[in-house]
């Protein structure tokens, strides 16, 4: 399973009202949605939770950059699928 690719057009950023900083990204695929989330200063820890489509299992997982963060809840949610 590899991390979803990157595309503009399937990518939701949000941030807080009055902290532009701190952000929420959504992106997703055919099989599975990341829900990743800056820390309050925009930058780590991320936490970044991956969800199947299909079953809506799920895995979260935390770093210090938001590719890591995506890295780590990925394996992790492919570890729960295909154990």
């Amino acid at each position: 399973m590899d991390v979803i690719r990157r595309q503009p057009d399937r990518r939701r950023i949000l941030h807080e009202d009055g902290n532009t900083a701190h952000r929420l990204r959504v992106e997703h695929d055919r099989a599975r949605l990341f829900v990743e989330l800056s820390g309050e200063d925009g930058k780590g820890p991320w936490t970044v939770m991956a969800v199947d489509r299909v079953s809506r299992r799920y895995a979260v997982a935390q770093g210090e950059t938001k590719t890591a963060a995506t890295e780590d809840a990925a394996r992790a949610l492919r570890d729960l699928l295909d154990p």
